[in-house]
């Protein structure tokens, strides 16, 4: 491994500290929504609550799916604006961050896929011979980035930074494979003349990259045509902001701040404060919303909800902690840096909070069947609940490594550059 520039190194440092304390912020707040869902739901606001979410607020946009109501808004439109940040992130990272290069890429790349494979196998296991249940078989193999980070945050000096660019890593490239998974797996008819027009209007967007147009507005008119017309195109809506966002212009800084005039990185900034203040958190309180009236424990243990719980938290730490273990001892990646096993199956086990991306997979996978999508809320909140709870004990009392405190106090150290404390 070839030495860093310090000055460069604490920069780089510095935009993560910053990216790191916003996702766990973001999670903390979506923490909240989530939990004010529940009480909610269960109150004498409930029917409130219910009401509130179908109410109808809108004309039809699609055929496909009727009269908009807040709840299709929400997830149909605010969502959109979500992926496209994920979209953001996973360019800048490919281009110009911690996923840039093949040796930045191995470790976490391993983890990630059997992270999503095993989770769904596991699934399909305790659902099988129930067709009309195959098809949630991706709901457990989502892992909510803002959630986990969140819930890591909270440990403070307990979690190395290894551990949580780790985290981030594989969760980014799971968001990757969750799009994927929505695109072919959740898309049903096709409107070609729609599909034609999201062809031309992102061909648009690549005109614009050539010609190398920094200014932010056409594209975000390109973005919002392209909402529409894949809203219409029988796509899901989503898919428009993560394909979109890889035509916005990415100026690559190595190791240095993000570049002033870079569209990619303005836009990015723009939008995170929103998202992960705002937009997430009202996801998080419009579909974590169950009712536990009436519910019994053969409710609770019924395929769908047992098959997503044990999928997000049996299913997650066995291929996460699996493939990081596999991908060390053959020699692909190193064990990271001031971490003991332990700790990094703690971590395995944290990807096992699915929330935001399961609960919106679930409403793709189940779009006729709201007693099914409402039994694989509770399915996600069980495995999400037991994931972050048992992995941050773990993580609380677990040996640290011998080089843990070292570790700790190289992220705490702050110098001053440039008039702006940065973190080596």
């Amino acid at each position: 491994m070839h030495p860093l520039n310090p000055v460069n190194s604490i920069m780089r440092m510095s935009a993560l500290k910053k990216f790191l304390a916003s996702e766990a912020a973001g999670g903390v707040l979506l923490m909240i929504a989530a939990a004010l869902a529940i009480l909610v739901a269960n109150s004498q606001f409930s029917g409130g609550y219910f009401s509130l979410m179908h109410l109808v607020t809108g004309p039809i946009i699609s055929d496909k799916l009727g009269p908009m109501t807040v709840h299709l808004w929400i997830n149909d439109g605010l969502m959109v604006i979500f992926f496209l940040l994920v979209g953001l992130e996973i360019k800048r990272q490919l281009v110009d961050g911690r996923l840039s290069t093949w040796e930045q890429r191995r470790l976490p790349v391993l983890p990630a896929l059997m992270g999503m494979a095993v989770p769904g196998v596991i699934y399909l296991m305790l659902t099988q011979g129930q067709t009309e249940l195959s098809n949630g078989w991706a709901i457990p193999t989502a892992t909510d980035i803002a959630f986990a980070v969140g819930a890591l945050a909270l440990l403070g000096r307990h979690a190395p930074l290894s551990l949580k660019l780790l985290l981030v890593s594989v969760a980014i490239i799971d968001d990757m494979g969750a799009v994927a998974i929505i695109a072919i797996f959740y898309t049903s008819t096709i409107n070609i003349g729609a599909l034609a027009a999201a062809g031309l209007i992102l061909a648009f967007l690549f005109l614009l990259n050539r010609m190398r147009v920094l200014k932010l507005w056409p594209y975000l008119i390109g973005l919002a045509l392209l909402w529409y017309v894949t809203l219409l195109s029988g796509v899901h809506a989503t898919i428009a902001g993560v394909v979109g966002a890889f035509f916005i212009p990415c100026i690559p800084t190595p190791g240095a701040p993000d570049a002033e005039d870079s569209p990619l990185h303005k836009l990015e900034h723009a939008l995170a404060p929103w998202v992960g203040f705002l937009i997430v958190p009202i996801f998080g309180f419009a579909n974590a919303g169950i009712s536990f009236a009436g519910l019994s424990i053969a409710d609770i243990v019924a395929p769908l909800p047992i098959g997503i719980a044990l999928g997000l938290f049996l299913g997650k730490q066995i291929g996460v902690f699996g493939g990081i273990w596999l991908a060390v001892k053959v020699g692909l990646a190193e064990k990271p840096r001031g971490a003991t096993w332990l700790q990094i199956y703690a971590v395995a086990m944290l990807c096992g909070i699915g929330f935001t991306m399961s609960l919106f997979i679930s409403s793709l996978a189940f779009p006729q069947a709201p007693n099914l999508a409402e039994e694989a809320k509770i399915g996600i909140i069980f495995g999400s609940l037991f994931s972050a709870v048992i992995a941050c004990a773990i993580l609380r009392f677990a040996p640290k490594a011998r080089d843990h405190e070292m570790e700790i106090e190289l992220q705490r150290a702050e110098i001053r550059v440039d008039g702006d404390v940065r973190c080596v």
